[in-house]
């Protein structure tokens, strides 16, 4: 077993969506020629309802000091949580000042800068625990049951998520495969940590957008799923893509009733099981 292994081993342990209410809403079902995905709260169940670097380990305090414990670190949770906010919020500012409005952060870097350390494999491992304590994570239901369809009927699969270097980690995990043996296209694989660009920015959709057209796919045939009217409906429209919003689970389900630029905003589809979807990758 290696120490990755060992790490999933420790933590990961299955969670169940928690229902929404939400009415699905299949009304403008077509056959789509490619699929896009979110990865936490629409592929994956995230307990913190997202990324958990940006979550304050309220929930998970004492495994938090745990973990400091066994590496050493003298510190408390909350104090430590701080510093990692202050070295993210630093990055964020160098970003914007380079006309970046939705930066995203290399997570081994502020890691590097908050434990003092360049010993890479200790930095990621503890990267790895500290996400799976405050995040944690388990496949969506119907996953493997989309992902098979999309695969069998040659429909090519993407990610555009905000996600670390471990996300992939995660998936794989889960999947007992690497994304690319699950049939997702390496070209349509974008991670914000790569592209220096978070939702909502529209920065990866339109690479996104910009291979799928060379690939001989237009956007409008192109499906977009995600569990953010603001992050992923919104910007998805934005490049032409349709949208099919992810509503089956109450953690992560974040409609943004509040924010004028959704107020308006419906996606093409609503769906609150994977399974749902599958209807997508068939003739009609």
């Amino acid at each position: 077993m290696t120490g990755r292994d060992a790490i999933f081993e420790r933590y990961i342990r299955p969670l169940d969506p928690i229902p929404t209410g939400v009415v699905p809403d299949l009304s403008k079902m077509q056959r789509f020629s490619a699929m896009l995905f979110d990865v936490y709260g629409t592929l994956l169940i995230s307990g913190a309802g997202g990324i958990g670097y940006k979550q304050a380990p309220t929930e998970s305090v004492d495994e938090v000091r745990n973990l400091l414990r066994r590496y050493g670190i003298n510190r408390s949770p909350g104090s430590f949580a701080d510093a990692l906010n202050r070295v993210i919020g630093r990055a964020h500012e160098i970003s914007h000042k380079q006309g970046i409005d939705y930066p995203e952060v290399d997570i081994v870097r502020i890691w590097q800068q908050v434990l003092g350390s360049d010993d890479m494999p200790l930095v990621k491992d503890f990267a790895l625990e500290y996400e799976l304590i405050v995040n944690p994570v388990y496949p969506m239901p119907g996953l493997e049951d989309l992902l098979l369809a999309c695969s069998t009927r040659n429909i090519p699969m993407g990610i555009i998520s905000n996600a670390q270097f471990y996300t992939v980690y995660v998936l794989e995990q889960f999947f007992g495969a690497t994304l690319e043996e699950r049939g997702l296209d390496q070209r349509l694989l974008f991670f914000s940590w790569r592209e220096g660009h978070a939702k909502p920015s529209t920065f990866m959709f339109n690479r996104a957008k910009a291979i799928l057209v060379g690939m001989g796919i237009p956007a409008a045939s192109v499906l977009y799923v995600g569990n953010d009217m603001r992050n992923d409906m919104l910007s998805a429209k934005a490049v032409g893509f349709k949208t099919a919003l992810f509503a089956g689970d109450r953690r992560s389900l974040r409609q943004r009733e509040a924010d004028d630029r959704c107020r308006d905003l419906s996606p093409d589809l609503t769906v609150t099981d994977l399974r749902q979807l599958i209807a997508a990758t068939v003739n009609s």
